[in-house]
């Protein structure tokens, strides 16, 4: 029997969406009260070059699921702020890596914070038991529609 039986407004995906994208606003208003003033599509960018600095452009996109236009223009607007850089590779001159500013490097352990804190806020009054179910049903769902064995 069909799992997939909802009433309108019930779909994972619109119910999922509308959390996300809560999440997203809370985030971006708390950034704004701390005097921050990156967006949270620049901050997953920044993100991932804390865990790893001289990204190229394209691994970048790649990582934060953004087409070339959107990482390019994500980088240039980092780059207007002081957050990062572009250098040429000295391996392929065709690539242009992205790396961290001094600017940049301090504000990793305060917008952890404020990601930690808007996590608390979102996640008031749900159990870690409820926590983790939804993790794994999601990545289920996610399993199900990435893995080409099981489609």
């Amino acid at each position: 029997m069909s799992n997939n039986q909802f009433k309108r407004g019930e779909l994972y995906s619109v119910i999922n969406g509308m959390a996300t994208t809560a999440v997203a606003r809370r985030l971006q208003k708390n950034f704004r009260n701390a005097g921050l003033e990156i967006t949270i599509e620049q901050w997953s960018v920044l993100c991932h070059l804390w865990r790893e600095d001289s990204l190229s452009q394209q691994e970048l996109g790649t990582r934060t699921f953004r087409d070339k236009a959107s990482i390019t223009r994500l980088i240039d607007n980092l780059e207007k702020q002081g957050l990062v850089t572009r250098v040429a590779s000295t391996s392929d001159r065709r690539i242009n890596l992205v790396c961290l500013t001094d600017i940049a490097r301090p504000l990793q352990e305060s917008t952890y914070h404020l990601a930690n804190q808007t996590m608390n806020e979102a996640l008031l009054n749900i159990t870690k038991d409820e926590i983790e179910t939804v993790k794994n049903v999601f990545q289920r769902v996610y399993d199900n529609l990435t893995n080409p064995d099981l489609v």
